[in-house]
């Protein structure tokens, strides 16, 4: 029993540690659609939050890309 109780934890660590492996992806495609329906406000919050909680990831440098352009735009 205790060793089918292992293997189930091991699955749902397993599972919960996927969902978090996007680094923000999800997060960075709902600001591209709201930048692309000019809610460029809500956009920049996305943003910034992509690049404060995935500084270092691929999806933060295009998070920063994007906000640079859009606070050069103003």
């Amino acid at each position: 029993m205790k060793k089918y109780i292992w293997i189930l934890l091991f699955i749902c660590c397993m599972a919960l540690t996927a969902c978090t492996g996007d680094q923000g992806e999800q997060q960075l495609e709902i600001a591209q659609f709201e930048e692309k329906q000019n809610n460029r406000e809500h956009a920049i919050q996305l943003y910034e939050e992509v690049v404060r909680k995935y500084a270092g990831s691929p999806n933060a440098k295009i998070a920063q890309e994007r906000l640079n352009a859009l606070r050069e735009d103003k």
